[in-house]
């Protein structure tokens, strides 16, 4: 059949030059719109399921499959392409700008079925924005020649996937958050197809319908970006016990505060529990205080991580200290804990000291930069959930880490629990010593975690300090040779190095706590 005969005739007054330039303007908001829901339906299940390597790699597959089904499937459409092309919009304006706000409500609600409705958005999303653009190319047809319709078309689409691929982790995600962006991008595909409407109006059937239909999803959306908010309280309220204070989304994960009647307020992190304000004081004080007072008079420490000040308010404990270098990559941590009262004054405002200075990078790209040799450095990061974070617990950062560490001077690294995640602490006790350090663990009992471990690296055989600062709640002389005894259930087991070509701890790691969490 000849697809010229198929599209809706040009409208009156109208130049052919017109309608090009709205179609190809079209196809640039189509291309950004169908990115936007690739990347959140990734970013999300990164979030609450980790891993985000295998999240991104499985959700970009699916969505490219997705668009080669939705693309062989439009040589089924024959008749008012216009009209298909304007459905079509509306239905992916609805799915697409939903996404976000559907996958947050099942993560909390229906955590079981959460995997088959993420699969399932995005081959629905891949299929309708497959089938967009060659409806736009067909239609382009008959006001654009073949030679010139495929390099307009696809310079067009792949300006609009360059735009939201730099918008959307600078600007989109910090200033809107996931379900507000999802939610505009789908108002602008309903803007898409209300243009279609007004534009091929003189071609289309039943265009008083068409017009409810636009007008319906454009409120629709409207509504639920004006209460998203909402949205993601309600999805939040059921996943966290305690009623949350603080909550924010910034370019690297998600923040969230609760504060309860038993545990008091406690962080997470991308859903996953930092600390709790009733017991945090067991977790840093076994954090630092083994090294600080371990080296006796340490002057300039480095903190890597720990953007929530804990660990700085336990080092400043010593007077001996006239400089505390604080490397955190989000500076919305350390913009939390410095300026909210009442969790600055959990840290007892350390973030405000005269001592410290905020360095907001990756700690990574920081110790590879030429800088100072400290006396004592503590490496609060979050445990290898994923490859991101997984590096810096690498054989190639302890190469650096050693670079920047005094020779008496002791490096401490916090490293998940020895008794459910047996082999991933010793595979990073093997990984610290493949780069020449000594490797001394030992571990506490935090109850919001259990049995935590961390393990001492230094150039010289780690001894007990004599004396410790007063005031402490949990450690003392006493009992601080206790954390240092491993029963047989956490013994040291044979291990592999982790390494950046790798990663093996991010694996083992996930296949460790998974049996937790399966049972």
């Amino acid at each position: 059949m000849n697809t010229q005969a198929q599209a809706a005739p040009m409208p009156r007054g109208r130049s052919p030059s017109a309608v090009e330039i709205a179609l190809l303007a079209s196809v640039f908001v189509v291309a950004a719109c169908g990115l936007v829901y690739e990347l959140t339906a990734a970013a999300l299940s990164s979030y609450l399921l980790g891993d985000s390597v295998l999240q991104f790699s499985t959700v970009i597959g699916t969505y490219l499959f997705a668009m080669g089904v939705g693309s062989w499937l439009s040589r089924y459409l024959e008749r008012q392409l216009p009209a298909h092309f304007l459905r079509i919009e509306l239905m992916v304006a609805l799915v697409g700008g939903g996404l976000p706000a559907l996958l947050f409500l099942a993560s909390a609600y229906i955590p079981g079925a959460f995997r088959l409705l993420l699969y399932g958005l995005v081959l629905a999303v891949g299929v309708l924005v497959g089938l967009e653009i060659p409806l736009v190319m067909r239609i382009l047809r008959r006001n654009v020649q073949l030679k010139d319709l495929v390099s307009q078309v696809l310079t067009f689409d792949y300006l609009g996937a360059l735009a939201v691929s730099i918008a959307f982790p600078l600007l989109l995600v910090p200033q809107l958050g996931m379900i507000r962006t999802g939610l505009l991008f789908g108002l602008m595909n309903a803007a898409v197809a209300l243009w279609a409407l007004w534009m091929f109006r003189h071609g289309l059937r039943r265009v008083g319908a068409h017009g409810v239909a636009c007008a319906l999803t454009l409120g629709a959306l409207a509504c639920a970006f004006v209460f998203a908010n909402r949205i993601t309280s309600l999805a939040e309220d059921k996943f966290y016990q305690d009623p949350i204070v603080f909550s924010a989304t910034s370019p690297y994960q998600r923040i969230v505060v609760t504060r309860g009647h038993a545990a008091g307020h406690r962080l997470f992190l991308n859903g996953n529990l930092q600390f709790a304000e009733r017991d945090e004081y067991r977790y840093h004080e076994a954090l630092v205080h083994p090294v600080m007072a371990a080296h006796g008079a340490p002057k300039k420490i480095a903190v890597l991580g720990g953007g929530d000040g804990m660990a700085v308010r336990e080092i400043l404990k010593y007077p001996s200290v006239d400089s505390v270098t604080l490397v955190e990559l989000d500076p919305n941590m350390t913009r939390l804990f410095t300026e909210h009262e009442t969790l600055a004054a959990l840290n007892g405002g350390s973030l405000k000291s005269p001592k410290v200075h905020i360095v907001n990078t990756d700690a990574f790209q920081w110790l590879q930069q030429p800088g100072d040799i400290f006396d004592v450095i503590v490496v609060d990061f979050p445990d290898p959930t994923n490859f991101a974070i997984g590096k810096l617990y690498t054989s190639s950062f302890y190469a650096l880490l050693e670079k920047r560490l005094a020779a008496s001077g002791y490096a401490v690294i916090q490293t998940t629990s020895p008794l459910v995640a047996r082999k991933s602490f010793w595979t990073v006790a093997t990984t610290i010593e493949s780069v020449g350090l000594l490797a001394t663990p030992y571990h506490a009992h935090v109850p919001s975690f259990g049995e935590w471990g961390y393990i001492i690296a230094s150039r010289r055989p780690y001894r007990l300090p004599d004396a410790l600062p007063p005031g402490l709640r949990f450690l003392s002389v006493g009992t601080l040779p206790l954390l240092f005894d491993f029963p047989r259930d956490m013994a040291r087991v044979p291990t592999e190095v982790n390494r950046l070509s790798n990663q093996i701890l991010v694996t083992t790691y996930e296949q460790e706590w998974g049996k937790v969490a399966a049972h």
